[in-house]
């Protein structure tokens, strides 16, 4: 329920831009920020969460994740401007992005032997979460208001809390150490002002709305890294983030957030530019996704122990850019609808096959820090997004043709997956339960 939620949420409001817009008097760019914030609350969140949920208890920070993930879904409801709505789906963002770290190491915890099948099982409701929204924020804004959207989670997050204090039991706390104040501070920066010049880099990449967060991040950047190599006890160690396996899989992420969140999140302006669907058309093109995914993530976290972790990663990833490939060059003549649903349905497989096992290869690294490294895969996977979509939307923007600009993106972006293939073979293919 968590998961969903939060993954639904940010998704769900593209479709009640403009209603946003329209009924609160706001600007477009200012609407858009509703969406953008929420994707820069969670990459800072994450791992602050995966920490703290290390040390204070993972049961405790996933209920106080799911209080400020309702309380501040009510408040966004009945918000009178754009400016406090943005400012409330900041406050959103911390309680949404503190649900995967914790509730994944609740997971992992409560399953014991069997916690490579139920972790894959469970982190593979997250792409399902985001190609509903859309629809789901549709049918609010349609024969509702845009501020359903919101009030929606409030009876869900309410019954989230009973059931978790009730039915969630304690797991045990490492010995308590003295957070690392001055990383936290420095990594927050760096994603912060680094993420919000890639979201300007329509502006141009001369113009000072680009270059100077981007310059302050680099900085920030180095001063991170310089504090983490001398700390006794840094916020994330080192290892995690360049260490034997680490580095490949935060490469990997960071390239399926930009594939899967991001671009997917673009192939219903894709369908609307290429092949004149209408909005509702294109908005359901997703569905043949969120099938795919729901169709084979069974079976694929079954054959973890059997397949291990690279086979399934490189299915999965295979399968992605074959969909993309697909969308970029269609055939002359052929109904556009139906070959985009097709094309969307076969990277939809792909991701089906890839996450359960990208999860897991992750995990099994460090099984005694789950819920750090859950943080740290979704804040590479929401940055993907965020800078895949900052890039297309430039390069969109400026272009003349912005629908074969769009399919170029699509090649590059596989282009890229294939050359980061060989980045598997570096993972260990752990085989059975950690």
């Amino acid at each position: 329920m968590a998961l969903f939620m939060s993954s639904m949420d940010q998704t769900i409001v593209a479709t009640a831009l403009n209603a946003i817009q329209t009924d609160l008097h706001a600007q477009l760019t200012w609407s858009g920020w509703t969406i953008t914030i929420y994707s820069l609350g969670q990459i800072i969140a994450m791992p602050l969460a995966g920490k703290l949920g290390d040390h204070f208890g993972r049961k405790r920070v996933f209920l106080i994740a799911a209080v400020v993930f309702t309380s501040a879904s009510l408040a966004c409801a009945l918000a009178g401007n754009i400016y406090v709505l943005v400012a409330l789906r900041a406050v959103q963002a911390v309680g949404g992005g503190g649900f995967m770290p914790s509730a994944t190491g609740i997971i992992a915890d409560h399953y014991g032997p069997g916690r490579d099948r139920a972790v894959g099982m469970f982190t593979s409701i997250f792409p399902i979460g985001g190609i509903l929204g859309p629809i789901l924020g549709g049918i609010f804004v349609t024969y509702a208001s845009w501020r359903w959207i919101f009030f929606v989670n409030v009876p869900i997050g309410i019954l989230l809390l009973v059931l978790g204090w009730r039915l969630i039991r304690e797991t045990a706390r490492k010995p308590a150490e003295r957070i690392d104040v001055r990383g936290l501070v420095l990594l927050a920066c760096v994603m912060l002002t680094g993420m919000y010049g890639m979201t300007n880099l329509g502006h141009g990449v001369t113009s000072p709305w680009f270059l100077t967060p981007i310059l302050v991040a680099a900085v920030l950047a180095w001063l991170f890294v310089r504090h983490t190599v001398r700390a006794r006890a840094p916020f994330i160690p080192m290892r995690l983030l360049r260490g034997r396996g680490f580095g490949a899989m935060n490469v990997l992420n960071l390239l399926f957030g930009g594939a899967a969140i991001g671009f997917g999140a673009l192939v219903p302006l894709y369908a609307e530019e290429r092949f004149h669907l209408d909005p509702l058309e294109a908005g359901t093109v997703l569905t043949a996704r969120g099938a795919g995914v729901i169709c084979v993530a069974a079976l694929a976290v079954m054959t973890l122990r059997r397949l291990g972790c690279r086979i399934p990663m490189m299915v999965g990833f295979t399968l992605i850019v074959t969909g993309f490939a697909l969308m970029a060059f269609p055939p002359p003549g052929v109904n556009g609808y139906l070959w985009l649903m097709v094309a969307a349905g076969i990277t939809g497989v792909g991701m089906g096959v890839a996450v359960p096992a990208s999860n897991n290869a992750g995990l099994q690294l460090a099984p005694d820090q789950i819920a750090s490294i859950a943080g740290l895969r979704g804040m590479f996977r929401q940055s993907g997004s965020i800078i895949s979509v900052s890039i297309m939307t430039a390069v969109v923007t400026n272009s003349t043709s912005p629908a074969m600009a769009q399919a170029h993106g699509f090649v590059v972006l596989s282009v890229l997956m294939l050359a980061a293939l060989p980045l598997i073979f570096t993972i260990p293919d752990h085989r059975g339960s950690w």
